[in-house]
């Protein structure tokens, strides 16, 4: 037997949306009273609307806060719809007036200081708070009962068509909309889409039309009915029923006040960040060293430890995409169809890589990056740093493009977008993907294409020039990123290449740009060798932190020792001790003079709120720059 309904909401995406939701703080005041443990007095219902309507405020201020703005104040107001003439008044004023049995929803309004009261067309969703939510049958598959159902379906069409006579503007269009039902336990979401303009008006039998125009027209989603309020009262924001009425809210704002500044994807993103930084605070070492492994208790004699085992038991069940030399992918790029050759497989140290050729132009090598399945996307950590490899990287390449930032520093993305995958593709006209492993797998493609610094240091070839051209080129790179206040986060070897084919001198690219900071929330990547101090200590880079994780990286590429360390502690303890005595300042002072300086120059800026001068310095390392044509080579970084 299946549903009746289908679902609004996919698993996978309250999932992303649970990890975006982290460290967000909810705080419903009014505790809802359990129907257990409760009384049937008046004041235990009217605790139970009031508790409603704070749920519902609770909700609505923490998402604008995250999502929006926590400067500008929240335009959305809780009201309560009495049934007698569908209008709105607060819920404390029906309540002080005996009318508590009057009153039939609570809703979600946005501000209208031209109707303080509330306009139909001004309601983002409603909430029915009814005694029967959790009456559920077997074969009803955990979804409310017919006459919740068609209650709920009757204040959605109302709402569709009070929207259609509006002339209120909808960011996202105004044909849908969410009806939360609830009682003192339980809840769950209705969403009813359609267009009302092909609604058969007929005056003498009203409810006949809305029927059938629910019948022909309109599509209807029903969430399974879920836990939302504990035996205490308080929500359980955390779970899937709770989840699933905020994430119907968020898109409700979302048709008023338009997309969100930060994004479900990029403040989910911040859960890897998270999960590193614990990782390390337990002590379980560096996850760029340690990789996939699994970690386990086991018993050596008397004193168990942690110690890192491999299990062949216990595997990510993923039909991962892989590809072999002489293999042909084809992407479809804002609905061109691209095809690429693959040439050779690469590595950054955790995840693969590709270098291909255009299938139009086999002359030409790109480096290709395949992403993680959209459904597979965020159960584990390779899958968080395959997205900060291409969807994160795309994002802010994409962003670079349109600020103008552009120099031969920085990589260029050539394109972007969803595997073609064999076979006929049967998605859903209404978006997602089709039930093929491969569909809506992300690709980007980039040029140019080098050698990374980490591969010239194991094969000895990162010479003295070398370090003061890279030192030189990366800072470059900074300055363009800067000037349109974007900073990497991610310097260490295997993301700077150098670029020999078709240069008379070859040069560097910082390549890597995923874990790119674009605004004060976005936190860096962690890696106890690169990442600066004041990202290790504060999860966040200060002006000199790309600086310094460059110092760090040039250490490493002319010789300089680094510790194996598996704590921030130590790491930290290590940083102390060799700038106090300056080691990092010495081995580079062996290579060039102007590497000693600049060093000392970002010892004395780090964790400062003073600006990098990258002017001066790019010109200090111009003049040491050793070129053989001097004056036939234009540096726009001058």
């Amino acid at each position: 037997m299946k549903p009746a309904f289908d679902v609004p909401f996919e698993l996978i995406e309250l999932q992303k949306f649970d990890y975006a939701l982290e460290g967000v703080s909810f705080q419903q005041l009014i505790r809802m009273p359990n129907a257990v443990y409760a009384s049937t007095s008046d004041s235990a219902e009217a605790t139970a609307y009031l508790a409603v309507e704070d749920f519902l405020h609770a909700t609505v201020k923490g998402l604008w806060e995250t999502f929006w703005s926590q400067d500008e104040p929240m335009p959305f107001s809780i009201t309560r719809l009495y049934k007698e003439n569908l209008k709105f008044y607060q819920a404390e004023n029906a309540i002080a007036s005996g009318r508590l049995g009057s009153l039939c929803a609570s809703g979600v309004l946005l501000k209208n200081p031209r109707h303080p009261h509330g306009k139909w067309d001004d309601i983002l969703e409603l909430a029915l708070l009814r005694p029967d939510i959790q009456s559920l049958s077997v074969e009803s598959e955990q979804q409310p009962s017919l006459l919740v159902l068609g209650e709920a379906l009757f204040y959605a069409l109302r709402m569709l068509i009070s929207r259609s006579l509006s002339k209120q503007n909808f960011s996202l269009g105004s044909n849908f909309v969410y009806v939360l039902l609830v009682d003192s336990q339980y809840g769950g979401v209705v969403k009813v889409e359609g267009d009302v303009k092909k609604i058969d008006f007929d005056v003498n039998n009203v409810y006949k039309c809305a029927a059938e125009w629910i019948q022909r027209h309109a599509r209807i989603a029903v969430t399974p009915v879920d836990r939302i309020w504990n035996k205490l009262g308080n929500a359980n924001w955390g779970d899937i029923g709770a989840l699933q009425l905020t994430f119907a809210t968020f898109h409700c704002i979302m048709q008023f006040a338009g997309l969100p500044k930060h994004s479900i994807e990029d403040l989910a993103a911040d859960h890897g960040c998270r999960l590193q930084t614990r990782r390390l605070e337990r002590q379980l070492g560096d996850t760029r060293a340690n990789g996939s492994s699994l970690f386990k208790f086991q018993q050596h004699g008397v004193s168990p430890e942690i110690v890192e085992i491999q299990d062949e038991s216990v595997k990510l069940e993923s039909e991962s995409l892989k590809l072999e030399v002489e293999s042909v992918l084809w992407l479809d790029d804002s609905n061109w169809e691209r095809g690429y050759q693959i040439n050779q497989i690469r590595s950054n140290g955790e995840l693969p890589y590709y270098i291909a050729s255009p299938v139009e132009d086999q002359g030409k090598s790109l480096f290709l990056y395949v992403g993680s399945h959209p459904s597979q996307l965020e159960h584990a950590w390779e899958d968080m740093n395959l997205w900060y490899l291409v969807q994160r990287q795309t994002k802010v390449l994409t962003i670079m493009k349109q600020k103008g930032l552009s120099s031969k520093y920085l990589p260029q993305a050539s394109a972007s977008g969803r595997i073609i995958h064999p076979g006929q593709c049967r998605r859903p006209s209404s978006g997602g993907n089709c039930d093929h492993p491969w569909c809506g797998t992300p690709i980007l493609v980039t040029s140019p294409v080098g050698e990374t610094v980490a591969d010239m240091v194991s094969e000895g070839h990162f010479g003295v020039d070398d370090a003061i051209k890279c030192c030189h080129d990366c800072l470059s790179a900074l300055s363009t990123a800067s000037s349109g206040g974007i900073r990497h986060g991610d310097i260490r070897p295997e993301n700077v290449i150098c670029v020999r084919s078709g240069e008379s001198h070859p040069y560097f690219v910082l390549i890597g740009w995923g874990h790119a900071i674009l605004e004060d929330r976005d936190r860096p990547a962690m890696n106890l060798h690169f990442s600066s101090t004041f990202a290790l200590q504060e999860g966040k880079l200060c002006s000199a932190s790309d600086a310094e994780s460059l110092v760090y990286m040039l250490y490493f590429a002319c010789g300089g020792v680094l510790p194996d360390l598996d704590s921030v502690e130590g790491e930290l303890q290590w940083r102390e001790t060799s700038w106090s005595r300056r080691l990092i300042q010495q081995k580079l002072g062996d290579v060039s003079p102007v590497l000693k300086a600049f060093a000392d120059y970002v010892d004395s800026l780090c964790g400062t709120p003073y600006p990098m001068d990258y002017d001066i310095w790019l010109r200090r390392f111009k003049r040491s720059i050793r070129e053989e044509d001097h004056g036939k080579e234009i540096d726009a970084s001058i």
